[in-house]
């Protein structure tokens, strides 16, 4: 593989040093967490450090010139919307935008229907859908690779940014602990299957009103047998967080959820505060999706304090989106490693 160190700053990267981190995903799609086995999910980890470095060095890296991303997205989004929307132009592609008052649906066109006109205009369908049904809906319709940006049900590749930042802190994930605090939402779902798929010692502690969906918690138990990890679910945050590499939580109330009576009140004995940061391991990081709620889910000292790394994993988004899009959109025949524009 290419010496980064000794690549110049000005010089196209050949995507050719670097397809041997990419044979995954081809023409693919993510749609579900489990739709990635332990070897693609850290090729993209991988590969996502690869994107970080050369961009830190601006190394030109225009991989998908000519190719076009589309997005459908039924909610508001920051970091998910710029992840991929930024990541697919710094590849030398483009991104095209449609909210949910830009579609047809609203005049009664399927979600099938938008999939496959869409598809023949662009190379790829980025999805936050309100619900998994949506997301399945357009995939059935779709004829190029479809990725999950968010359901309500879970978050798949916000989870890989998250190992990302975890693998790029402790330089493996061989070991790690990871304590998630609060409501078993999405967002635990999709980081509990990650955990559990690579390794890492997944404990959640919530309440049991609000513990994860069932068969979401055997299927990781049972990926988790096969990685050499572990997955716990309890009430008990001195019993998941005791010698935790890294704490985690999300907002308590998820976006377009419906209110749910007493929730705010159960979920409060599981903010993360200075003292619960203390549980953990000397050296542990506290993580958050965001957007946050200081005062709500964590205390602003822990948001905002050394141990956060909050920031880092907001970045990350951008590297893991532009690995996830670069593995599964780039064409297999290589050009010219003297001329970029031929490389796409």
């Amino acid at each position: 593989m290419v010496d980064l160190a000794e690549e110049s700053t000005t010089t196209h990267a050949p995507m050719s040093d670097y397809v041997e981190l990419m044979p995954s995903l081809h023409g693919r799609g993510i749609l579900r967490d489990t739709d990635l086995n332990r070897a693609e999910i850290n090729a993209i980890l991988d590969l996502g450090m690869v994107l970080k470095d050369l961009r830190t060095r601006q190394v030109p890296h225009a991989w998908l010139a000519g190719k076009t991303l589309g997005m459908i997205f039924q909610h508001p989004s920051t970091r998910t919307r710029t992840a991929f929307q930024a990541g697919m132009e710094q590849l030398g592609g483009s991104a095209i935008f449609l909210g949910v008052q830009d579609l047809q649906l609203k005049r009664g066109e399927t979600i099938e229907d938008t999939a496959g006109i869409f598809s023949r205009y662009v190379n790829g369908i980025a999805v936050r859908a309100a619900e998994r049904d949506d997301l399945f809906g357009l995939a059935r319709g779709a004829t190029v690779p479809v990725f999950n940006g968010l359901t309500s049900f879970d978050h798949p590749i916000e989870a890989l940014s998250d190992l990302m930042t975890l693998k790029e802190r402790f330089g493996t994930l061989e070991g790690v602990k990871f304590a998630y605090l609060g409501d078993g939402n999405n967002v635990c779902h999709s980081l509990m299957l990650a955990c559990a798929a690579t390794g890492v010692a997944f404990a959640m502690a919530g309440p049991k009103a609000f513990w994860p969906n069932e068969a979401v918690v055997e299927t990781a138990q049972s990926l988790a047998a096969e990685a050499g990890g572990e997955v716990v679910i309890t009430d008990d945050v001195d019993l998941a967080v005791t010698g935790a590499n890294a704490v985690y939580t999300d907002v308590h109330e998820s976006m377009g959820e419906q209110e749910v009576a007493g929730k705010l009140m159960a979920l409060a004995p599981y903010r993360v505060t200075a003292k619960v940061m203390a549980m953990a391991d000397e050296s542990a990081v506290f993580m958050h999706c965001l957007p946050l709620h200081r005062g709500q889910e964590v205390d602003a000292e822990v948001a905002d304090g050394p141990q956060s790394i909050i920031f880092d994993q907001a970045e990350n988004r951008l590297h893991v989106h532009k690995a996830v899009l670069l593995q599964a959109l780039h064409d297999e025949r290589q050009g010219s490693d003297d001329d970029p524009a031929s490389v796409s």
